[in-house]
């Protein structure tokens, strides 16, 4: 095997380096978050330790990103017809990589929140004033709780099929939001008939059961009206 110079070497790993960044679009913005995480850090003069910090947390999200692309690239490589193990690799990576990015963000926020001013306590009452907020939280809320339910009971994916359906419950979701936002009658009748309707038509396809359908409605309603009724008070 030729041995390669340490510059061989290190031009190489740039090259890698480089080639994620062109390739991947997850990369682009996580690379293009970390400059400017990095900018604000010595703008505002954070201290020796905490930049420190932040580097560490950032180069564990690009690392991921990195190993991420090269594992998908090695099986798609050795893999000539599709095998249900590949997709489970796939997804393990990419789960990997959003764990690195939460970890990021929540450090990030720890570190940022003192000199730009970023009180959680503040953040709360601003959310519990602001309809925009509580919708955003309920929908992500619904959304969570639709893929840890269908990877409970093991059937369909994120977005298609299984136990619940994820399309009646963010369809009930923004029906229930629109009950608690709106005075008008109608838009309320016209949002349930629409929720009803997208909902009837994941029976009709024979994507949903129409058990899987009612489960989906009964927890976006259920889980919006929670946030609505818990940050109201």
């Amino acid at each position: 095997m030729k041995q390669h110079s340490m510059a061989e070497s290190f031009n190489s790993a740039i090259e890698g380096f480089f080639y994620v960044i062109k390739t991947q679009k997850n990369m682009k913005f996580h690379f293009l978050a970390a400059v400017c995480m990095l900018l604000l850090a010595i703008y505002l003069r954070i201290p020796f330790v905490q930049i420190l910090i932040l580097c560490g947390t950032i180069s564990l999200v690009l690392i991921m990103e990195m190993v991420n692309t090269a594992v998908e690239h090695t099986i798609d490589m050795v893999m000539e017809t599709f095998h249900p193990l590949a997709r489970v690799i796939k997804d393990i990576m990419a789960g990997s990589v959003l764990i690195a990015a939460l970890n990021a963000f929540v450090i990030g926020y720890v570190i940022f929140q003192q000199r730009l001013g970023l009180d959680l306590g503040t953040g709360i009452l601003i959310i519990r004033q602001s309809p925009w907020h509580m919708t955003f939280i309920a929908v992500i809320l619904v959304m969570a709780i639709v893929v840890v339910l269908k990877a409970l009971f093991h059937k369909g994916t994120p977005l298609r099929g299984g136990m619940p359906s994820g399309h009646a419950a963010f369809a009930f979701a923004a029906w229930t939001i629109i009950v608690f936002l709106s005075a008008n009658s109608l838009v309320i009748i016209l949002a349930f008939l629409m929720a009803f309707l997208i909902s009837r038509s994941r029976v009709q396809n024979q994507i949903h059961s129409v058990w899987e359908v009612i489960a989906g409605a009964a927890l976006g309603v259920l889980l919006t009206t929670l946030v609505f009724q818990l940050l109201q008070r």
